[in-house]
């Protein structure tokens, strides 16, 4: 879910006398909760769905939070009195939440996904999966995609791997007609780049690199994965290879500044290899030390 949550006001604690600014916001507001422990305020109308409870979101820690994403949808700008109850509890949060406090928030709900059809389309067997037209299946691998850049903005790229393994099993397994061939292609392209991207994260460039060059099958020239294959091979320590991509990307995109730092990275390390390998060699031909002798009992 994209959202922003401004940073939460105190307006009373629990037990402070009447007529506390939390009484004279509350009057106005709906109750969510049905006990007036979560009170919601709409600035500025979403439109769209409601968020479904299978949607995801960030990690949330309050209860009132969840109950008001609930009630929101797309575009949505809303305020919400939580009780404490709903809150921060009797423990507060210091030093910013005193004990037993009301707190205010304002959210606003950018955008959300929803796995709800996603799964149940996942769960179908492949010739279920056959019934539906293309444009369901390009739909279904886009959410999957989505939920797995999701993931790695979160740096949890073990978690979007998968998503995006998901997303490229329904690609590859489904066949598209001569005049829908691009759309499929496209869709594989991004996953493969997406793929390659992670598996770098996670310390895995020979599986960043095999996805890199299924990219280049689908568009030889696309930067992305000249680049990203560039700094596999690096990792791998295939210099040559390194600079073939590299190059190859630069060439596309000559002022790319990642790609011209990954090149003086290239040369940087290129040197130091050839440095150690000269001293190596220097070492195993070198005459031995004086009075030595091969052999010598």
């Amino acid at each position: 879910m994209g959202g922003s949550a401004r940073n939460p006001g105190v307006l009373q604690r629990d037990d402070a006398p009447s007529q506390s600014p939390y009484q004279r916001l509350s009057q106005r507001m709906l109750d969510l909760s049905g006990d007036r422990g979560v009170l919601k305020d709409v600035i500025r109308e979403g439109s769209g769905e409601l968020v479904t409870p299978d949607a995801s979101v960030l990690d949330i820690t309050l209860w009132g939070m969840e109950l008001g994403l609930l009630s929101m949808r797309r575009g949505e700008l809303a305020r919400f009195l939580f009780k404490p109850t709903y809150a921060y509890g009797m423990l507060g949060c210091p030093p910013l939440i005193p004990p037993n406090s009301t707190v205010l928030f304002e959210i606003e709900l950018l955008d959300f996904l929803d796995s709800a059809e996603s799964d149940k389309f996942c769960a179908l067997s492949a010739e279920q999966q056959d019934q539906f037209p293309l444009q369901k299946v390009l739909k279904v691998a886009a959410t999957e995609r989505e939920f797995g850049n999701y993931l790695f903005r979160q740096n949890r790229f073990y978690d979007a791997k998968v998503r995006y393994k998901r997303a490229l099993l329904l690609l590859h397994r489904r066949s598209a007609p001569p005049e829908e061939q691009h759309l499929a292609e496209t869709a594989k392209l991004l996953v493969l780049l997406n793929l390659s991207f992670t598996y770098l994260k996670l310390e895995r460039p020979t599986m960043a690199l095999r996805y890199g060059e299924q990219a280049l099958i689908i568009d030889q020239k696309n930067t992305k994965a000249l680049f990203r294959c560039g700094q596999a091979c690096l990792l791998m320590t295939e210099y040559q290879k390194a600079r073939d991509f590299l190059v190859r990307a630069q060439k596309e995109q000559p002022f790319n500044h990642d790609i011209n730092n990954e090149l003086k990275k290239l040369a940087s390390y290129y040197r130091d290899y050839m440095g150690k390998e000269k001293e190596m060699c220097h070492r195993m031909f070198a005459p031995g030390e004086r009075g030595s002798t091969v052999g010598e009992n």
